[in-house]
């Protein structure tokens, strides 16, 4: 932590965010969807090992069962939003030093359920196991995304 509250990786982080806002000012329809999708493939490149293998695996099963989402990076992360709103992203355990990445989803993902449910996930491997639960969950999250959760673009 320094003065500001925010450490050097959530400094960069912001930094990071701030870099994609302005990489796609200005381009509409194709042209930023062709941007974005470039940006989530050079992170997804960018990462070694297990971070690599969870992260290809989302971008497959997210093509794959909710070709809806459209890719993009949100602060330099790997992800896929609906209608301009975030969706599901892949957190590398490597960005934050952490033993572990995380997949997850925001609010407005269809994935309420009763008073409290799960909104992350922790991922040390790139199984079958985790494939399969991982369809069903971006499935459900892609399904009526748009239309039950509150407004907030990217």
């Amino acid at each position: 932590m320094t003065e500001s509250g925010f450490s050097a990786d959530e400094r960069a982080a912001m930094k990071h965010r701030a870099e994609e806002l302005r990489s796609t000012k200005g381009l509409k329809g194709a042209a930023k969807l062709v941007k974005e999708l470039e940006s989530c493939m050079d992170a997804i490149e960018a990462l070694e090992g297990t971070d690599k293998a969870v992260a290809t695996l989302l971008h497959r099963v997210v093509s794959e069962e909710a070709p809806e989402l459209m890719p993009k990076t949100w602060y330099g992360f790997p992800s896929y939003a609906k209608d301009g709103k975030l969706i599901v992203y892949y957190q590398p355990a490597s960005k934050f030093k952490t033993p572990y990445g995380t997949i997850g989803f925001s609010e407005n993902a269809a994935l309420d359920d009763g008073d409290m449910w799960p909104n992350a996930y922790a991922v040390i491997a790139a199984s079958d196991g985790v494939e399969q639960r991982l369809r069903g969950l971006v499935r459900r999250a892609a399904s009526d995304a748009a239309s039950i959760s509150p407004p907030n673009t990217l």
